[in-house]
């Protein structure tokens, strides 16, 4: 016999294993779904299309839908991942029962989507309420206000999938545009709302924007829908900047920040500004940005046609390198706006806080980690309602993060880094004292991360 050279072990594999729970690590996210009652309240939301002699309850299958895409499923059948340990995930229906109820939930979208997102609104609740002083919410003023973001994102179809159209881009597929509520520095972000649209939608359609902003609003625990005011604070780039869609947050006294188009004429007037009046802009760290400059030009730009108590503010900066230019920059540097109506605060703060929307792409890459990537499924309706198992998926993810790893890096992980690190870490069921165990791998390296998060997620009260 010849000595292997390989740097592997030689190993001997067979089939015969029993006990073993290959992701183990996802106890965490089926914790957080029972605290938050997230569990219970779909259960309920969903019961009117349960069928008398049914064996298995929609609002399970769809709990083990998002359970199953946060652990890296992109289509139904990935549900087969659980359906393998039910001594962990309890009985999972089968292939064929979960695309049966996918057809009977499409057949009635409207309903089943306001009844998911009910369930969701009321199981963020408990979730901020356990998180405290954690929670996005706690605390908020109109100077440290709850930021809600918008952004779009292109989704290719690879198939003629119902109202799958060209985009923008000069691809195929969808455009649905996406809320997300920011967590902050030191966390990710959680989705409040979601729009499916085809791919040729505009990209500033007020109408859109308006409806995304209303699911939002109606998610986030203890602001009033119809008048929100200055403690909230919605973000978004220039595809929001419509009259109608500015009009509709000043009516409501939203906070707002918002990417500005600038006109050939606003350029010209700005041109006569004397350098002195460009403050410097700060970084990330608040520390001084070499080659950049913003300035309040509220007062140099005509703004007669837009809401009162707007501002805009504008940046110039030295391009990147290989950065292309546009007409309305100026004198080789990149000029961009955004308006809002903040009165208080220094202006390079104000810019900063227009620039931390960029973390909404994380939160979109985070989706497309988790679902987003292709829309399975070839009804439209249906794509709907696996958006919101997307978003379901996004949710569990962000308050096991929020309650369960409050103190550790963790915290701020994105799906795929936690995917890898902590869910995919291996157990053993055992059975000791009439109770059933899960033993963690011992050598993992997260496996006490694991065990710590489920403590702190045992000792929250069970939701009313």
């Amino acid at each position: 016999m010849s000595k292997s050279t390989s740097s592997y072990p030689t190993l001997s594999v067979d089939a015969t294993g029993a006990g073993v729970v290959s992701h183990a690590g996802a106890v965490t996210l089926l914790r957080t779904a029972e605290v938050t009652g997230l569990t219970t309240a779909l259960s309920e939301s969903l019961s009117s299309w349960r069928k008398p002699l049914a064996q298995f309850d929609p609002g399970k299958i769809i709990t083990d839908l998002a359970v199953s895409v946060t652990l890296g499923g992109d289509c139904l059948a990935d549900i087969a991942t659980l359906r393998e340990h039910t001594a962990v995930f309890g009985k999972v229906p089968s292939d064929p029962t979960v695309s049966r109820l996918m057809a009977v939930l499409a057949a009635d979208a409207p309903s089943v989507l306001t009844a998911i997102d009910t369930a969701r609104a009321s199981a963020r609740a408990t979730a901020w309420g356990h998180a405290g002083e954690r929670a996005p919410d706690h605390d908020i003023t109109a100077q440290h206000p709850i930021v809600i973001d918008l952004d779009a994102t292109l989704v290719a179809a690879h198939s003629e999938k119902e109202s799958a159209a060209p985009t923008y881009k000069r691809g195929f597929g969808f455009h649905p545009l996406l809320a997300f509520v920011d967590h902050g520095i030191d966390g990710t972000g959680e989705p409040v709302a979601a729009l499916l649209r085809p791919g040729n939608a505009g990209a500033n359609t007020a109408d859109d924007h308006i409806a995304v902003t209303r699911k939002a609003l109606a998610q986030s625990p203890n602001v009033h829908i119809a008048r929100p005011g200055k403690k909230v604070l919605v973000r978004t780039d220039g595809a929001g900047a419509s009259h109608k869609y500015l009009t509709w947050l000043h009516k409501r006294g939203v906070s707002y920040s918002i990417g500005f188009g600038l006109t050939e004429a606003m350029v010209t007037a700005l041109a006569g500004v004397p350098d002195s009046a460009w403050s410097v802009a700060v970084d990330a760290a608040e520390k001084v940005r070499d080659g950049a400059w913003v300035i309040d030009a509220t007062g140099i730009l005509d703004l007669t046609t837009w809401p009162t108590g707007m501002r805009v503010i504008i940046r110039k900066e030295r391009p990147h390198p290989g950065a292309q230019l546009r007409f309305t920059d100026s004198d080789g540097l990149r000029l961009t706006a955004f308006a809002t109506n903040t009165m208080r605060g220094q202006v390079q703060d104000l810019e900063l806080r227009h620039r931390r929307r960029a973390r909404c792409e994380d939160r979109i890459r985070s989706a497309k980690d988790s679902g987003l990537t292709n829309l399975p499924l070839h009804g439209f309706d249906q794509n709907r309602i696996w958006l919101a198992i997307v978003q379901l998926a996004l949710d569990l993810m962000a308050w096991t993060q929020m309650l369960g790893f409050t103190d550790h890096e963790a915290r701020k992980w994105e799906p795929k880094r936690a995917r890898l690190r902590l869910f995919s870490i291996a157990g053993r069921i055992t059975n000791h004292a009439r109770r059933v165990v899960l033993k963690l791998s011992k050598t993992a390296t997260w496996s006490t991360l694991v065990v710590t998060a489920l403590t702190r997620l045992a000792a929250l009260p069970a939701p009313d």
